[in-house]
């Protein structure tokens, strides 16, 4: 297994050109990263934002990029100097008692970034064609395949793809700015810093949570590892000079789509006294009303460029936390499908029992949900780029650390000060179901709270570098002799597919004449899968007399044969028939499909490899 983040892109793009080429090779992680700071969740916010307090919390927006600059570089500076992503690393420096939680609260935020990508992407469609929301939200299972084949096509392709849906976003909000005409005198005021408390607070959080989101903080640490770049100290310093040149460009302009959300909304809404428009709907229909059919369908056309972008990054995030954290690498397309299936659950659920309306507040919560996860990236995030001995002369400066803190306490804070009022609010409201708010959310809430004092000490107080590897695999290991390996009995996988010959030729240079050999062939047909054992079909029969004559000639050869026929699943009773004989290797040939054919025919080598505990030779 490769151990490398995102292997199948890791280092796939080279940075060694000249001039202006070598600065546009490093240029698009952070395009990719950027998606995620103007995602239909950010939409949600900054509508509700900008329609309740107007121009506002525009210095929340502002405060919030300046934090995601600061910590997606020090994310960049992980990826280049450690070779690891994040989710490596934590789960190198924390027990595993403790990985697991954080590799669950992980989850937890890319789910609730998932849910509001496919909700808005829904809305957007809705908006467009009037596909049902249900609808909508079900189409979006099919952006696994997009992935795969971006991903297919290298990572360059899928920046592209990425970038072209950027300039779509912010192409249809420089249309909107025209149609709304904002008045930037006032706009320039909400730039002063305000008192956050009560609705205000929650939907600054809400922003907050949106705009510094957590999988991004995974995500571009693993996606600057797919630059290939001199390791050397020249080398590493130019990488990290120009991944923070990237991060920062692309930031503020994710910056200023989500700033023209805000002033949109307190421009077409605030303005004209609609105060509480929370629901994406609601703002395109308003938008109709006040300024036409132009202003709505640009609306939604950014909304639906903005959903399948940031579903992308969403996704590749996913697969970079289970890896990392657990390190298990399973199926691209399957980790998609996960992802996504977290995500569509529940926002199913809302629409069937709480209706279309409730989207909305869905999008916000999941924004929260994201903030409130954030203090277990950040931590680790700024512990780690912090250490000499890991980091050696690429260790964050005094004064990088001191302002990385300062973030880190201002989001902890804002969290816990957030969290309180919710839990005060619900036993306020709870009456007779008070009782489950003590036995349930409030321990949960103190265990999470422990959690994130035993992340932010446990680097001070522990020698991690004694405990545990700096690798996200082991080591090689020293041997003095290499015995040689003889096998007395050699199973060979039987399919009839024209390499059956190969097969043979291959286990009988392992194990000669002094070897016991077992033919394997498994009957798939769909009668054996029904009737098993009981199965006396023609394909059975037809099957059974070919193993006979592969064993009759084998005997007046001088090989010792048996053979032995399963019925139904074939990498399930090749498994049944290895565990129930002692034998010490299997021999089986690959179908010879790849790609889309896997997914219909399946892989049995591959799912056979992982059940047995002896050796396999696969012949090609």
């Amino acid at each position: 297994m490769k151990s490398e983040s995102l292997s199948e892109v890791h280092s796939t793009v080279p940075t060694d050109k000249k001039g202006w080429r070598k600065i546009l090779a490093f240029l698009g992680p952070a395009y990719l990263v950027s998606v995620g700071y103007m995602d239909p969740g950010n939409w949600a916010t900054d509508i509700a934002g900008g329609s309740e307090f107007g121009y506002k919390l525009i210095w929340v927006l502002l405060m919030s990029n300046l934090i995601a600059v600061l910590l997606q570089s020090l994310s960049a500076r992980l990826g280049v100097v450690r070779g690891m992503d994040l989710a490596q690393a934590s789960k190198n420096a924390y027990p595993k008692w403790a990985n697991i939680p954080l590799y669950i609260l992980a989850e937890i935020a890319i789910s609730a970034c998932d849910l509001a990508e496919i909700v808005g992407m829904a809305i957007g469609l809705n908006l467009l064609f009037g596909l049902p929301l249900i609808w909508g939200i079900c189409l979006t299972a099919l952006d696994t395949i997009l992935l795969l084949f971006l991903l297919k096509k290298g990572m360059r392709s899928m920046e592209v793809f990425i970038v072209s849906l950027v300039f779509i976003i912010g192409f249809s909000f420089f249309i909107e700015m025209l149609i709304v005409s904002p008045v930037y005198g006032d706009v320039l005021q909400g730039f002063t810093p305000s008192t956050l408390n009560g609705d205000a607070l929650y939907i600054a959080i809400g922003i907050i949570g949106a705009t510094v989101m957590p999988h991004n903080l995974y995500l571009h640490s693993s996606l600057v590892q797919t630059r290939k770049f001199d390791r050397t100290s020249a080398g590493m310093k130019h990488a990290i000079r120009m991944n923070f040149i990237d991060t920062t460009i692309a930031l503020n302009l994710a910056f200023f789509v989500n700033a023209a959300i805000l002033v949109l909304a307190a421009a077409a809404f605030y303005v004209n006294g609609y105060f509480n428009v929370a629901e994406i709907q609601d703002a395109s229909r308003l938008l109709d009303n006040l300024f036409g059919k132009a202003a709505p369908t640009f609306f939604a056309i950014a909304l639906i460029a903005s959903g399948q972008s940031s579903t992308i990054t969403g996704t590749l995030a996913g697969q970079i936390v289970m890896e990392g954290h657990l390190n298990l690498r399973i199926q691209p397309w399957l980790r998609r499908l996960i992802s996504r299936l977290l995500a569509i659950i529940p926002a199913l659920f809302t629409i069937m029992y709480f209706g279309n309306e409730a989207l909305g507040s869905l999008l916000i919560l999941s924004q929260v949900i994201l903030s409130l996860q954030l203090g277990f990236a950040v931590i680790p995030l700024i512990h780690f780029n912090s250490d000499k001995k890991m980091m050696n002369e690429f260790a964050i400066k005094t004064w990088v650390k001191i302002l990385a803190w300062v973030s880190a306490a201002i989001i902890v804070y804002l969290n816990i000060h957030l969290v309180i009022d919710e839990i005060s609010g619900w036993i306020g409201s709870s009456g007779e179901y008070k009782i489950f708010i003590y036995a349930i959310v409030i321990p949960i809430a103190l265990a999470c709270f422990a959690l994130l004092l035993y992340v932010l000490i446990h680097p001070f107080v522990s020698s991690v570098h004694k405990k545990r590897t700096q690798l996200p695999h082991g080591q090689a290991v020293d041997f003095a002799k290499i015995d040689s390996i003889s096998y007395k009995h050699i199973a060979m996988a039987i399919d009839f597919s024209g390499h059956d010959q190969q097969i043979i030729k291959s286990a009988l240079n392992q194990g000669g004449k002094l070897a016991k050999y077992t033919f394997i062939h498994v009957v798939e047909s769909a009668a054996a899968r029904y009737l098993g054992k009981n199965t006396m079909d023609y394909e059975t029969q037809i099957d059974h007399d070919s193993l006979v004559k592969y064993q009759n000639t084998l005997k007046e050869l001088g090989y010792n044969v048996d053979i032995k026929i399963g019925f139904g699943n074939a990498a399930s009773e090749i498994t049944k028939i290895i565990s129930k004989l002692d034998i010490d290797l299997l021999v089986m040939g690959v179908h010879g499909h790849k790609g889309f054919k896997d997914l219909i025919f399946g892989t049995t080598v591959d799912a056979v490899r992982h059940r047995i505990k002896i050796p396999l030779l696969i012949i090609h």
